[in-house]
């Protein structure tokens, strides 16, 4: 139950090297991010292996509660006619299996899995299936040329099955994909009108990802080269049913709090799992109603600079703010090609700065 100390055993870091596992669902890896970077600001670590992993193809099957219920009575039946009665409870049903990624991808709050709740960003950002699909399509080609073109070069890992077959990119790209065939795909959640289709939405699959985290003295220490210096984080919390804009929550307060507008952010990072979702939070930025009285941002809306595809939110969204639920996370950090001091701090003072919600 706790992979981060298995990894750390199996890389040979030693049996005294502490490692432990966070579990917030599509933020785990940010929040570790997060944890590791809070470790080197308060000098509590000089290295830091942080990341995130998941292997959806072990997703279980789990027995109903009814099944449960029914095996629990018998394992405590102490005589044989209360084991008879126990055994004729019995029926057929019970054997149905309940999926374990769906139930633990829905909010018991709201009684919302994650594709439904996307499904309301898109009626209330009047997201179309068209854009979704479109969306979906221009990113399936983008990371095509990306493979091709060698830009995960030396980033990427092969992994090996227990066949011994290798992996060596990322097998869920489908160049060929266009907007006309991704519109025969039938609705996931809401048929026959929703938006949200298994064509523009994230593959379940297999995977993982590390990243190495470093202190200004490591830096130096180990001759290493940062991509990039973390600067600031944030979490923000709202309402499980609209949990897709919490990355525009984060990214609010953190722009707020280091001084930068939409404007000056050049690249802009939405790892959501739904074409339409990462829509809506482009559509809630170019809402000046919304950014003015939900966000608090007067003045900042701007060219934002992160998509070629994009639509317009209608002007006073339904959406107000909302109760604390359900959480996500945005790292503030500029790139850097250099030591970390050469990252031109502090971000206000710069237009590189990188705002990286999960």
């Amino acid at each position: 139950m706790n992979p981060a100390r298995i990894a750390a055993l199996r890389l040979g870091m030693g049996e005294a090297m502490p490692a432990f596992t966070v579990q917030i669902n599509c933020g785990s890896g940010m929040q570790s991010i997060d944890i590791g970077f809070r470790y080197i600001q308060e000098g509590m670590a000089d290295l830091v292996l942080a990341g995130g992993a998941e292997s959806l193809s072990h997703s279980p099957l789990i027995y109903r509660r009814s099944a449960v219920d029914w095996y629990a009575a018998l394992a405590g039946a102490r005589s044989l006619p209360a084991r008879l009665k126990v055994l004729a409870a019995w029926r057929p049903s019970m054997l149905k299996p309940v999926i374990g990624l769906e139930r633990g991808l829905t909010d018991p709050i709201v009684e919302l899995n994650m594709g439904q709740t996307a499904e309301v960003l898109a009626h209330v950002f009047k997201i179309s299936r068209r854009d979704a699909d479109q969306y979906a399509v221009e990113s399936q080609l983008k990371l095509a040329r990306a493979q091709k073109e060698g830009h995960f070069a030396g980033e990427l890992e092969p992994a090996f099955g227990r066949d011994g077959k290798c992996y060596d990119f990322d097998d869920g790209v489908r160049p060929d994909t266009s907007v006309e065939s991704l519109a025969k795909l039938k609705p996931a959640f809401e048929r026959p009108w929703g938006k949200v289709t298994p064509g523009n939405s994230s593959q379940i699959t297999d995977g993982a990802s590390w990243v190495i985290l470093a202190s200004e003295a490591a830096v130096k220490k180990h001759g290493l080269t940062p991509r990039a210096v973390i600067v600031d984080s944030h979490w923000s919390a709202l309402d499980p049913s609209i949990m897709g804009l919490g990355p525009v929550l984060c990214s609010a307060a953190l722009m707020a709090r280091n001084g930068l507008h939409l404007g000056e952010v050049d690249l802009w990072e939405l790892n959501e799992a739904f074409a339409a979702q990462v829509l809506s939070c482009l559509a809630a930025f170019a809402d000046e109603v919304f950014c003015r009285d939900v966000l608090q941002l007067d003045g900042a809306v701007g060219t934002l600079a992160a998509s070629s595809m994009w639509t317009a939110a209608p002007s006073g969204s339904a959406i107000r703010s909302a109760p604390a639920a359900t959480g996500s996370c945005c790292i503030l950090s500029t790139r850097s090609s250099g030591s970390a001091a050469s990252a031109g701090l502090p971000p206000s003072a710069s237009a590189a700065g990188r705002v990286v919600p999960c």
